[in-house]
């Protein structure tokens, strides 16, 4: 079957044979083309060929459209002629050919999971991006893990806190804080845990597949490998001392496990009511939040949620915001005075562009799985490569409190004289549209573009 475009495609080249007028708008909005680009697609200068002309560095989905991307800039460049990773070049169509804005020196801000080493348990998995293998990744460190149906991550507890988002599945978690009340809960996609920084907790995936999360901690240094785990602690004990402190025989510890079981298979549980230790003394402490229960902010171009200290009290340290990103949208300029953003894509494909002042700016790409880092004060959007798929993102930060700048409501609540004169100069007919758009200054996260 024929995709809309290839239609389209079809309908103009019959009345362009047939000598039919069509004006150059027409065939912008027949094609979804952006303004400027018509002419190289009719007359065969695509994108990423030497005689592809776009002075406004217009985004190119390459995956979407199919396209091998080339260092060839209006004009500029040339082929490549050495050994090439053409899958890589074409998730990050931006750092072949990079927009003609970029410039100067920037660390990198792209990391894949993708790269990341997979630690292989029994029933699940673990892999982390830290500042080791994302050096810019400073203020929070990620890991992603995986237990299938019945299998725990083992009762254990960080230096560092942790909040979680889950990915895929269902999940309990359990926990006990400092006045010895009990937490335990269940859990599913879109849901949110957060346990501060030395409380014992455990989860573990319940039917039918268990649960696949992403881990946030407070630290960029963070390593999964040295958590704190109950296996490990008994293990490295004398059992003459275990047998002290739990009031039993020495023999009774001779099977213990003589190491770590971190990831490892269980029984399946049954409800909570029925999960629950006698004696049971419920905390008063929320660990769990619905974060996908939340109303969104509706914007003209997507949804967006946000979860901080203000609507789950007990996330002290990391704030984060989910946002639906709509085919073709963006999430507008703006900036983070607070915090890094540490950023999480999870469908879709994007473009980011990061300026750094001092006449530093670098794009990259990023797709489902990979990290973004932008460091805080830094400006940046959040551009939906493809016109077609929805693209959904995770901002995150080390802060008790989301906070950004918009570029959009800033310069409309400023003086428009100042403005004016700071961006176009003798340009009256620019300035007056322009000053036409930003009249009003409500800020719109997510832009219908």
């Amino acid at each position: 079957m024929l995709s809309m475009k290839s239609v389209a495609f079809l309908q103009l080249g019959f009345l362009l044979v047939q000598g039919v007028p069509v004006p150059d708008q027409a065939v912008q909005r027949l094609l979804k083309i952006p303004p400027g680009r018509s002419q190289d697609v009719l007359f065969g200068n695509p994108p990423f060929t030497p005689g592809h002309r776009d002075l406004f560095d217009h985004k190119v989905d390459s995956i979407g459209e199919d396209r091998e991307p080339l260092p060839y800039r209006n004009g500029d460049g040339a082929s490549i002629e050495g050994p090439r990773n053409k899958d890589r070049e074409k998730q990050n169509p931006d750092l072949v050919r990079p927009p003609s804005t970029d410039h100067g020196t920037m660390a990198n801000m792209r990391w894949s999971f993708a790269d990341s080493h997979i630690r292989i348990e029994e029933g699940g998995w673990t892999r982390q991006t830290t500042i080791r293998e994302l050096p810019t990744s400073r203020e929070l460190a990620g890991v992603n893990m995986r237990l299938d149906e019945g299998v725990y991550r083992e009762l254990h507890w960080h230096t560092e806190a942790e909040w979680a988002y889950v990915l895929a599945g269902k999940v309990r978690v359990t926990a006990l804080d400092p006045d010895g009340g009990s937490f335990i809960d269940d859990l599913e996609a879109g849901d949110l845990w957060y346990f501060p920084a030395g409380f014992p907790h455990s989860l573990q995936g319940l039917s039918p597949n268990g649960t696949e999360f992403l881990l946030i901690f407070d630290d960029g240094n963070f390593s999964e490998e040295s958590t704190f785990l109950l296996t490990d602690w008994m293990a490295h004990t004398p059992k003459a001392v275990l047998a002290e402190n739990f009031r039993l025989n020495s023999e009774k510890f001779l099977n213990i496990p003589t190491a770590e079981k971190y990831i490892f298979k269980g029984s399946v549980p049954g409800s909570i009511d029925h999960e629950k230790p006698r004696g049971f003394h419920k905390s008063k402490i929320q660990f769990t939040h619905h974060m996908h229960a939340q109303d969104p902010l509706r914007t003209t171009g997507g949804l967006v949620r946000i979860t901080d200290s203000e609507n789950f009290p007990i996330s002290k340290t990391v704030a984060a915001a989910h946002l639906e990103i709509a085919p073709g949208a963006l999430r507008e300029m703006h900036w983070h005075p607070n915090a890094d953003e540490w950023t999480y894509f999870k469908k879709g494909r994007a473009r980011v562009t990061v300026f750094a002042a001092e006449g530093n700016a670098r794009t990259f790409n990023y797709m489902a799985g990979d990290v973004g880092i932008v460091p805080r004060n830094m400006g940046h959007f959040i551009e939906n490569l493809s016109d077609d798929e929805p693209l959904e993102v995770l901002e995150i930060f080390r802060s008790d409190k989301f906070q950004d700048f918009s570029l959009f409501q800033w310069l409309g609540e400023t003086p428009q004289r100042l403005v004016a004169e700071h961006i176009f100069g003798d340009d009256k007919n620019a300035a007056e549209d322009f000053l036409k758009r930003i009249e009003g200054a409500e800020k719109d996260p997510i832009k219908n573009t």
